[in-house]
């Protein structure tokens, strides 16, 4: 029976190559000793700690050794083994800023048998409101946790919950959306992955306190391994008679199925969603009335998004007192507990991160992410995705929180979080998110079929140096249109993107639209590639690497690039060894 998991993770920005040379040296170690059926090394994606070389988390001790070499493992493995006292030199003090709630268990359990997740104390928070808490002690214990909708809205949990249990109605349902559709997002996946029974317990509690019988786990289709382990999960809920009929003896009866998605970003929103699930095609409707009063085929529904179901479980074993003590107070009414984020972009360390409510940007980019490779400056951080905004760097000590957020124009939204430098054009980036929902628009309704569209095309001459002054009044026309006329939260927030940038980057516009002259020197058709013949010594390397053949000339007359033939992809600029190629 394995006692001990030992967390490994290089933090020095060597890559997984390293991570993977000192697991199987340490795994090594373990089968030639015999200690690999009490200690259990994992591969992690994060230990919470950045810049401190090779680091060792060991639970269920929650011992952190940093800057280990392979020369240690026989002493820390021979430490474990006996139960004695850990390595003084070798134990970390580094600031920690994460807390792992949502992902506890991910990577340190074996996510496809249930009796590691029952070895974590999983489904006793199932049992414990099965046996002796009403449906309403449930919902005050989600109010004093002030949990409120991970999946973007950030709408109080429990108030949606209270609103399916007020409706009298025989049938009722409860939906999981893990339909996940923000670009480089993937916070949903990595729970459905890491700790599928989390997100079951959660919604089996959810069924009991609202009075559902059946749910459903709508998952797109491009997660088959998600899909493969929630099924798995499923069933074993089943065989342990977690799942059925008189579960645990209480008389209670739920039944869960998957619904899968077909990869529609609009069906991420509620209703959407359910029109999806009942196996419509996947349009939004007026609301209200809204999906917890009357939703699945006319019935009320509770619909919640992975990371939030996944939290009700540790809420309800350790209070809402706890989770409601998890991070830092921005105002009277925000959302406190933690927020996992997909953290990529410009930054050292990307990955998934879990942050208490109210963590600053700055600790964000620069503790945990290890700030701007190459010596680079901060632009913008981009949150919410697609439907976001860009927030600028002069905002970099803000404590993120809903309302924070909101104000500043952006969103927390599901925990996209893009970090941007220098070299990224804001026009462009507005661009690019438009465009995205453009795509993804469901054209049922005008603003946001044809608002979108006529967005795009400005947005797009801007960036061809094409724009003209009057555009930017025109695009705050449109945005303002679309956020107040548009049927579903994908036309309201599909401007999000070009207000903020518009608002904290206006310069940047101007600049493209008066002097034809993108500043990041992001937008192809705004420069110019050219040779400083000072600095050239006619290797010939740009006029072997052309894809066009745009560059003439010889090694004695030296070389030339035909502006009018440059497709401007930036090959030569990328191997000339002398920089003497000029982007003008």
């Amino acid at each position: 029976m394995i006692l001990t998991r030992v967390l490994i993770r290089d933090t020095s920005g060597d890559g997984p190559d390293r991570t993977r040379e000192f697991y199987g040296s340490f795994l090594n170690y373990l089968v030639e000793n015999k200690l690999d059926d009490v200690v259990q090394p994992v591969r992690a994606a994060d230990v919470g700690i950045y810049d401190q070389g090779m680091v060792l988390r060991i639970l269920p001790q929650d011992i952190l050794y940093v800057r280990v070499d392979e020369d240690d493992i026989p002493k820390i493995v021979s430490r474990l083994a006996d139960d004695k006292p850990p390595l003084k030199k070798l134990l970390g003090r580094g600031k920690i800023l994460q807390q792992r709630v949502v992902l506890k268990n991910c990577g340190v359990i074996d996510p496809e048998r249930i009796e590691d997740y029952i070895g974590v104390d999983g489904y006793q928070a199932l049992g414990r409101v099965l046996t002796g808490m009403e449906p309403a002690a449930v919902i005050e214990e989600l109010k004093t946790s002030r949990l409120r909708g991970r999946g973007g809205g950030g709408y109080p949990t429990w108030k949606k919950w209270q609103f399916s249990l007020e409706v009298e109605d025989e049938e009722k349902y409860v939906i999981c959306n893990g339909d996940e559709g923000d670009p480089g997002a993937y916070m949903d996946r990595s729970v459905l992955e890491g700790d599928p029974h989390s997100v079951l317990e959660g919604m089996i509690i959810a069924g009991y306190t609202v009075g559902a019988g059946r749910g459903y786990v709508y998952i797109r289709a491009e997660y088959p391994l998600a899909i493969s382990r929630i099924q798995k999960a499923i069933d074993q809920a089943y065989e342990h008679g977690l799942l059925g009929s008189d579960i645990l003896g209480s008389g209670f009866d739920f039944d869960l199925e998957i619904r899968l998605g077909a990869g529609a970003f609009v069906c991420g929103e509620e209703t959407a969603l359910i029109a999806s699930v009942e196996g419509k095609r996947g349009y939004p409707r007026p609301r209200p009335p809204y999906p917890a009063v009357k939703g699945l085929w006319g019935k009320p529904t509770v619909i919640n998004n992975v990371e939030t179901l996944a939290n009700i479980p540790r809420i309800i074993l350790r209070g809402g007192e706890w989770f409601s003590g998890i991070g830092r107070q921005i105002t009277s009414q925000s959302s406190r507990g933690t927020k996992v984020f997909a953290l990529t972009g410009k930054i050292r360390n990307s990955g998934l991160i879990e942050v208490p409510m109210g963590t600053t940007l700055h600790e964000i980019v620069y503790e945990i992410g290890g700030g701007i490779p190459h010596g680079k400056r901060l632009k913008a951080v981009q949150t919410g995705g697609p439907s976001g905004g860009v927030i600028s760097a002069d905002f970099i000590n803000i404590p993120v929180g809903y309302e924070r957020l909101q104000k500043l124009g952006s969103i927390m939204g599901s925990g996209g979080m893009i970090v941007m430098d220098q070299d990224d054009c804001m026009v462009d980036i507005a661009k690019f998110y438009l465009r995205f929902c453009v795509d993804e628009s469901c054209g049922k309704c005008a603003p946001c079929r044809i608002g979108g569209t006529q967005m795009l095309a400005v947005l797009s001459r801007i960036t061809e140096g094409e724009g003209l002054p009057e555009d930017l009044e025109k695009l705050r026309l449109i945005s303002h249109a679309m956020q107040k006329a548009s049927l579903c939260g994908l036309g309201q927030t599909a401007p999000n993107p070009v207000l903020s940038t518009l608002n904290y980057f206006e310069d940047e516009y101007r600049e493209h639209i008066e002097n034809k002259h993108c500043p990041a020197g992001s937008c192809v058709r705004l420069f110019s590639y050219s040779i400083d013949q000072d600095k050239c010594k006619r290797c010939g390397l740009c006029i072997r690497h052309c894809p066009v053949h745009c560059i003439s000339g010889d090694r004695e007359q030296g070389f030339h690039i035909h502006s009018d033939q440059c497709i401007r992809c930036g090959q030569c600029f990328a191997e000339c060894k002398f920089d003497a190629i000029n982007r003008n």
